[in-house]
């Protein structure tokens, strides 16, 4: 059969060509997918709308914050948008590369990735919360030694998973250490220094640092 018979003609001895077929087809998922969808319309726009505040009660850096937000916001709009934890960098968004590194409940979580209504009831911790005053907590001293880093952009990011790494083991091994911060990139390739870095942390931590 030629390819002109096979568009005129028929494919299974029903009349039916065979872009007829696909347009019927296409015509026929978008109707079945509108009825789906128009009857959990009205369901959907009762649990969320834009523009429409919840509260909800954050406990971040051992304070409570009480404030209004939209079901859609992420933990990390919130923290620099509404309280100016700034610290908290903006990345990819989208839960690749870890610039917005925060620890909830003790354990590293990308902020982009988490609605604040999620993290309610929770214990956070932004880099803000790791100093003391004007003191540098142990992790960002032991950067701050062995220089590690360059530009700068992803290190909050960083030493929230070293430090989420070191309140479940303050001595750690390189394979450990790697594994710990495998989840924040580093454009400028500055893993040697962050590997000794964490190592460092972990003697600071280990002597009664915080």
């Amino acid at each position: 059969m030629s390819h002109e018979d096979d568009e005129k003609g028929c494919m299974c001895g029903k009349g039916v060509t065979r872009r007829q077929f696909l347009t019927t087809m296409g015509v026929s998922g978008v109707a079945v997918a509108a009825a789906s969808l128009g009857g959990e319309k009205e369901a959907r726009a009762a649990v969320i709308r834009s523009g429409e505040a919840t509260r909800v009660s954050l406990t971040i850096n051992g304070k409570i914050h009480r404030l209004l937000v939209e079901p859609r916001w992420s933990l990390l709009y919130v923290l620099r948008e509404e309280l100016g934890l700034t610290g908290t960098k903006v990345g990819c968004e989208r839960g690749e590369c870890g610039a917005c590194s925060v620890l909830i409940e003790n354990a590293p979580r990308y902020a982009c990735m988490t609605l604040a209504v999620e993290a309610e009831g929770m214990e956070i911790t932004t880099i803000e919360g790791l100093m003391d005053g004007e003191q540098l907590g142990a992790v960002q001293q032991a950067f701050l030694e062995h220089d590690a880093l360059q530009c700068g952009y992803c290190t909050p990011g960083q030493i929230m998973a070293v430090e989420g790494l070191l309140r479940k083991n303050r001595e750690p091994s390189l394979d450990e250490i790697r594994r710990g911060v495998s989840g924040n990139v580093c454009r400028c390739g500055a893993y040697t220094n962050i590997f000794k870095a964490a190592k460092r942390a972990g003697e600071l931590k280990r002597r009664g640092g915080a």
